[in-house]
């Protein structure tokens, strides 16, 4: 696993940090993981024991598939005045750089962290002269965000649309 990159910078929320993940992090992640199915899981009609259980196997599905399909990649924790507030997954190669995930827990989304760690990453694609490739959901607000720091589509994938961004 790469080391996570010695990121901060300031938001109008504060400043923000990434640290590396670590095994103690396990329930933060299982709940920023929780927040980002709370929408879809909320028309289910399912129990709470039924929802832990559904969200207890995706997590940990999702934990795997990642460590398994991005080795070298560099799992961070998001922090805001210290305080984790989030996640992101990035991958790096010769190639190219993909940002495997991002995710911030919902009070803290809409305030301009997503925004200022994607520009992180375009910094760091400019300076190795890489593009930078992602996969968001298509009904994501996130694509907004995308789009408008100049990313475009390359094609879709079942309910994913895959996205490019080159320096120029």
């Amino acid at each position: 696993m790469q080391q996570t990159p010695e990121y901060s910078f300031s938001t109008r929320a504060g400043t923000v940090t990434l640290r590396p993940e670590q095994p103690a992090d396990e329930p933060f992640l299982f709940e920023v993981y929780a927040s980002t199915r709370e929408e879809e899981l909320n028309l289910t009609g399912w129990t709470a024991a039924m929802r832990n259980a559904f969200l207890n196997q995706q997590f940990k599905a999702m934990r795997q598939g990642y460590a398994g399909m991005f080795p070298q990649g560099v799992f961070s924790i998001i922090l805001l005045e210290g305080r984790p507030i989030g996640r992101q997954v990035v991958d790096r190669n010769t190639e190219r750089i993909c940002v495997v995930d991002v995710a911030l827990l919902p009070p803290f989304q809409c305030q301009g962290i997503g925004t200022a760690l994607m520009e992180a990453v375009l910094r760091l694609a400019v300076g190795e002269n890489l593009p930078v490739r992602l996969h968001v959901v298509r009904d994501n607000r996130a694509l907004n965000l995308y789009r408008r720091l100049g990313f475009q589509p390359l094609g879709e994938m079942d309910a994913y649309q895959e996205m490019e961004w080159r320096p120029k």
